[in-house]
Order: structure tokens, then C-alpha cells, then sequence
């Protein structure tokens, strides 16, 4: 296949996000997040509960939720992405992830009244995680169960089958990446020389810290939908001499994710991808770093075999209720370990409001999810008129 040179990609990038949003209504809504945030901003005051000020995920949806390695290599389920990370509302996440589960259900066929119950068990799942802040994680629906599992005996050689294609070092040029420029390949270099990285790279699984560290291989990064437009680079590293690990280098840009107004956050966004990852996930937060490379703002972390996402597609009736409880709780202890107990017992009994005799669900979270849904079927529908391949 003939490759783009590194000024033809955006169009090309483009052509792909808009097909694979048009695969289904779940694709669509994760890769939409534009519509969310007009929606969100459109909203009346008082109409959502405003939370206490915390770092939230700020696109909290399904696919972004996964198994993730810490530095000492135990796997925990976590948020996985942060390029929208704000001190916010968490009203916002709850909204964010009940949207995502419904449109899983709608996807498989499911009756409505499923989305009903689904959404009673996603709030049970969330406020039990504020009871018991910190405490020990729940049992893991089978659903989920099945990917940790599979992540915890993963190993080096699956990632780079998966990831790209050969244990051999080097990175094949193709469909998933694409060369870099003169330019490019020049600044990855030298930014992998710099100590900061150096030290990045030997702090895990106990590697010694004085250990070369060596670019033995680097390409343009083709991934979802959110990174369109952005510099995304997988550089393949040698350490030591006698070990490879792959670095994953992203740009980041301003969060369009809504903020409250007197929030104090870092102004470098990289800094503030890595500071919300370290509050919200520790597992993968103390493994990033924040830099500048072609004098933009990007942060690092090396991918681990055990860092996987969330894809999920279709369920059950049992998977859904299960799966939407499981997840609240992760996305609850995320939110909690930012608390103090008053701080989550208050947000607890915020929560517990606006709720009828027939319906378990907070009347605000129910509407949110009933409007989206709407609106992001007909906007689907007529992404699909424009951009589906006939």
C-alpha cells in the first residue's frame, strides 16, 4: 500500500473516524464526544447536581475503563484515558457512562426495560463505592472477569504481536503506522536522550537504573477517533541491550470536557492529563510523564502487556446489570479516593435525591440519558446518509 507522507494524513484520518463511527450507534457515541459536550453545555442551571470539585475522566465511556498495570506489575481495573480530564462536575462521568451503557444494550436488542434496571444497578454500583471509599475491589462480573484474566497473563511477545505485528525490533509500516518525517524522527530522538526519560523507562518492572536506553524504531501512531489531527507517535525502545518496550507519545490539547469555572489546574495540558491520571488512576498516572516534543505538549507512558480496554459491543440481560454495577464502582472509587468521608457522604445523599417511588434512578440521570439516546440516534442515522461505504 501506498503510505501518506506526514502532510496528507489529516484527510485520510478523517475519512477513517468517520466510517468506523458509522459501524453502530455504541462506535458513534464513543467517537462523538463533541455532541455530548453541546449537549452538556446546553443544559439549565441546577438541573444536574453539581458534585464536589474533583478531576473527573470527563469522557467516562465504556471503552475507556480497562485493566492496567502499575509500575510493580499488579493489574487493576481503572480509567484508561484522560485527554479530557477537568476538575469538574462527576455528575458529568455518571452521565457520560450511563449514556455508553444504554447504547451497548440498544445494541444488543435488549428491551428497554432493561435499560431501566441496567441504570438502577449503575447508581447502586457508584454509591456503594462512596460508602466504602478505598476499600477492597468487588467481585468482577464474568464479562469482565474473562479480560483481566487474559491481561494478567499477557505477555511481551503478545503485545508486540498485537500492537505491531513482530518481536523483531522494528516497527512494519502500513495500515496502523505510518512513516515519520525527517523532523519528527530527529525530535523523538533526542527527547528519549533526555534523563527524565531515561528514568521513565527504567523504573519499571526493576530494571537498573543506569540501563541504555536506545530508539531503536519509531512511527506516526494511527488510533481512534479522538486522536484525530494529533501528533500520536509508538516508539520501540531498547533496554539494556537485551529488552524492548513500547512508548506511547501523545499530544495533548485543550480539554473541551466542561470545567468549574474556579478550578486550578496545571495551564500545560500535558501536565494536566498527567495530574488527572495520577488522582483518578494511579495504576497508569504514576506511570506517565508529561514533556514537549516539536514544542508541543505530549504525554508518555510505556504500554504494558496488561494494559488493555474495554471493548464491548453486545450483552446480555445478566451482563448488562451486572456490568453496569461493576464499572459505576470502578468509575465510584475514582471519584472517592479524592473525598474525604464527609465529602462522599454528602455527594452520596445528593445523589439519593430526586428519585420516585417506580423508578430507582435519579430523575436527572434518566432524562440526561433519554435525550442523549434520542439525539444521538438521529445524529447517527444521518452520519451513516453521509459517510457510510455503500
Amino acid at each position: 500500500m501506498t503510505l501518506p507522507r506526514p502532510g496528507a494524513r489529516h484527510d485520510i484520518l478523517l475519512a477513517r473516524r468517520n466510517i468506523k463511527m458509522a459501524r453502530s450507534p455504541h462506535a458513534y457515541v464513543r467517537g462523538n464526544t463533541a455532541q455530548y459536550y453541546e449537549w452538556l453545555d446546553a443544559v439549565p442551571d441546577h438541573v444536574l447536581p453539581e458534585g464536589p470539585p474533583i478531576w473527573i475522566c470527563g469522557d467516562c465511556h465504556i471503552g475507556n475503563l480497562g485493566p492496567v498495570a502499575s509500575a510493580n506489575g499488579r493489574v487493576k481495573m481503572q480509567i484508561r484515558d484522560f485527554d479530557q480530564t477537568v476538575i469538574g462536575n462527576p455528575a458529568h462521568d455518571l452521565i457520560r457512562l450511563a449514556l455508553s451503557l444504554a447504547t451497548v444494550a440498544r445494541n444488543s436488542s435488549l428491551p428497554g426495560v432493561v435499560s431501566v434496571h441496567m441504570l438502577e444497578h449503575m447508581m447502586g454500583g457508584y454509591e456503594r463505592a462512596l460508602h466504602r471509599g478505598a476499600g477492597p475491589d468487588l467481585p468482577k462480573p464474568l464479562l469482565v472477569e474473562r479480560l483481566v484474566a487474559g491481561a494478567v497473563q499477557r505477555s511481551w511477545r503478545e503485545l508486540a504481536r498485537e500492537r505491531i505485528a513482530d518481536e523483531r525490533p522494528g516497527i512494519p509500516l502500513g495500515s496502523n503506522f505510518w512513516p515519520l518525517s525527517k523532523t519528527e524522527r530527529r525530535a523523538i530522538e533526542q527527547l528519549f536522550a533526555a534523563p527524565e526519560l531515561q528514568a521513565l523507562v527504567t523504573r519499571l518492572k526493576s530494571r537498573e537504573n543506569d540501563a541504555s536506553v536506545e530508539v531503536l524504531d519509531a512511527a506516526y501512531w494511527v488510533k481512534g477517533c479522538s486522536s484525530l489531527g494529533l501528533n500520536r507517535y509508538a516508539v520501540l525502545v531498547g533496554v539494556g541491550g537485551d529488552e524492548q518496550c513500547l512508548i506511547d507519545v501523545k499530544e495533548a490539547v485543550l480539554a473541551a470536557a466542561p470545567r468549574y469555572a474556579d478550578a486550578v489546574m496545571p495551564r500545560d495540558n500535558a501536565k494536566r492529563v498527567a495530574e488527572g491520571a495520577r488522582r483518578l488512576a494511579p495504576a497508569l498516572g504514576k506511570r506517565m510523564l508529561a514533556t514537549r516534543l516539536l514544542q508541543r505538549g505530549v504525554f508518555i507512558r510505556e504500554l504494558r502487556p496488561q494494559d488493555l480496554k474495554l471493548d464491548i459491543e453486545r450483552f446480555n440481560i445478566k451482563q448488562a446489570e451486572r456490568t453496569a454495577h461493576y464499572l459505576a464502582y470502578v468509575v465510584g472509587r475514582a471519584h472517592a479516593r479524592q473525598m474525604d468521608r464527609a465529602g462522599r457522604e454528602a455527594w452520596r445523599l445528593e445523589l439519593a435525591r430526586d428519585r420516585s417511588k417506580s423508578l430507582d434512578t435519579p430523575a436527572w440521570l434518566w432524562a440526561s440519558v433519554v435525550q442523549l439516546l434520542a439525539a444521538h440516534e438521529g445524529a447517527y442515522l444521518e452520519h451513516c446518509r453521509r459517510h457510510a461505504p455503500r
